[in-house]
């Protein structure tokens, strides 16, 4: 008899199977759509309190802002891992040190360079020109790893191009040196992604991407205190100052760099639950949504050809993600 009844459970009814999968499938959707909104809120709210320190405030020390951002993920990392002390450490090579150490350099330059453009320009050009990382990132993985793509997917970057120089031409508020800036860092956002992808991705070195912002961080802070010593030697004294005249500017300053953990966080979950291409799409759709909410916000003024140039670039980049996903 027991025999017979467990030969009646070993073919459960595939529709009973197909329930069962369902719900951790929509409870994952709903996950993932959660994290989503959590990688979009971090992100924007981010990148507005920086514009509204580095420009509306007149807080000016993008290096000292990108110092305290790192320090915050060095502190919230390790807390988040001693929190998580169940997960055996792993001794990591040399080799591996030095690469990371060389990634959170490239993550380090992209963020001061951020940063100070910020400082220049409104944060809807900054998202046009940010929106380019693909093309940025297609050159770089063939430079860097010789990894090509197809015809068709580096036709699909003309527009994400066109567009920002489009839009370049129709921003009333540009700035040379914002400009370039902007470009050196989305430029170092690229790079930071296709190195991670090669540090991420070699089976010897799996390293997850919290592991990474746990070693890049520190590496990060080390640069970045003596940068703000030498660029910025004044900004100590201003944030001092303006702690005693304006007790929210040290709730501002904390808020700030813990979203700055959360971005990394939520971003690395994201990639995660998500493949590398719909995070291009949100990421794009990302950006769309920070130039709105911006625009509301700073009220800074935007002319129909810098919204048209972003509208192309923004194109482009979905062209250059569906022209992806054919040729693999």
């Amino acid at each position: 008899m027991g025999q017979e009844a467990h030969h009646h459970h070993a073919l459960p009814t595939s529709a009973a199977a197909a329930d069962a999968a369902a719900a951790p499938a929509a409870s994952s959707r709903l996950f993932t759509a959660g994290l989503v909104a959590a990688w979009y809120a971090s992100n924007i709210g981010v990148l507005l309190l920086n514009k509204y320190l580095l420009s509306v405030y007149g807080f000016r020390y993008p290096v000292f802002l990108t110092a305290c951002h790192m320090s915050a993920c060095a502190l919230l990392s390790s807390l988040a891992h001693a929190y998580a002390a169940g997960a055996p450490a792993r001794r990591r090579s040399r080799g591996q040190l030095a690469r990371v150490a060389v990634l959170g350099t490239v993550f380090c330059a992209s963020v001061v360079a951020g940063n100070v453009s910020l400082r220049y320009l409104p944060v809807s050009f900054n998202q046009a020109v940010g929106a380019t990382t693909p093309f940025f990132t297609a050159i770089l993985a063939y430079a860097v790893a010789a990894r090509r793509e197809a015809c068709a997917t580096y036709a699909a970057l003309i527009p994400v191009i066109a567009g920002v120089v489009i839009a370049t031409g129709g921003e009333p508020s540009f700035h040379l040196f914002g400009f370039i800036m902007c470009v050196g860092a989305t430029a170092g956002r690229a790079l930071k992604t296709v190195l991670q992808g090669i540090l991420l991705s070699s089976e010897e070195e799996k390293m997850n991407s919290m592991d990474l912002l746990r070693y890049m961080s520190p590496v990060a802070v080390i640069l970045l205190v003596p940068a703000t010593l030498i660029m910025e030697r004044e900004a100590f004294g201003v944030v001092a100052t303006l702690a005693q005249e304006d007790p929210n500017f040290i709730w501002i300053l904390l808020c700030n760099s813990s979203m700055a953990y959360f971005v990394n966080l939520t971003n690395f979950l994201v990639t995660k639950h998500t493949s590398p291409l719909t995070l291009q799409v949100l990421g794009n759709a990302k950006g769309a949504v920070a130039v709105v909410v911006s625009i509301l916000i700073f009220r800074n003024p935007v002319t129909f050809m810098g919204m048209l140039g972003y509208g192309i670039t923004v194109a482009g980049v979905v062209l250059y993600g569906e022209a992806k996903k054919r040729s693999k």
